[in-house]
């Protein structure tokens, strides 16, 4: 209760101290303005976002001409190719078993496995993320996967990935397709 009778005194104190400064102020004697109406709003600003593990949506513009990648589709690839990867014909020339790894080492060894990948001329590689606990929507890794795809070090690597099939992990595992070296 003392806190709020020192804030409360506290206020009134300077309100009396502003209200003896500005005791001989006077208005300005400007032709061009009215005071009786209210002077323009200031501008709204915009409320914050919150913080999302997802990356922001990139805007389409010539120095982002990168679309986003999802589970099964490409825009940069023929239907019969991404067909064929969604099916499991195209065969993984190396895999990656993220299984028992933290997120942010999961995420670290997917880089670099990813990286040697494509510097080693595959085209095809699988990545086995685990399928998780089916109760919070899935594992981290699993429910992360996509995001760690579309991040500029590896997006300039993919042309797009899809679910595997059962014989190679399903619901657990993510066939990658990686782009030819140049």
């Amino acid at each position: 209760m003392a806190k709020n009778k020192s804030k409360s005194a506290k206020t009134l104190d300077e309100n009396a101290l502003f209200r003896a400064a500005m005791a001989d102020a006077k208005p300005l004697d400007r032709p061009d303005r009215t005071y009786t109406e209210a002077p323009p709003a200031p501008p709204a600003t915009a409320p914050r976002k919150k913080f999302s593990a997802k990356p922001p949506p990139q805007p389409a513009s010539a120095a982002s001409p990168v679309k986003p990648l999802e589970a099964g589709t490409a825009a940069d690839l023929d239907r019969r190719t991404m067909d064929r990867l969604r099916k499991g014909r195209l065969r993984p020339e190396g895999r990656i078993d993220l299984h028992g790894m933290t997120a942010n080492r999961a995420h670290s060894a997917l880089n670099q496995f990813l990286a040697n990948a494509h510097s080693g001329g595959k085209r095809c590689v699988l990545v086995i993320t685990g399928k998780g606990s089916l109760k919070e929507g899935g594992g981290v890794i699993r429910r992360e996967m996509p995001a760690w795809l579309n991040a500029p070090e590896n997006r300039i690597r993919i042309l797009g990935f899809a679910q595997a099939q059962p014989g190679d992990g399903g619901g657990g595992a993510f066939y990658v397709l990686l782009k030819r070296r140049r």
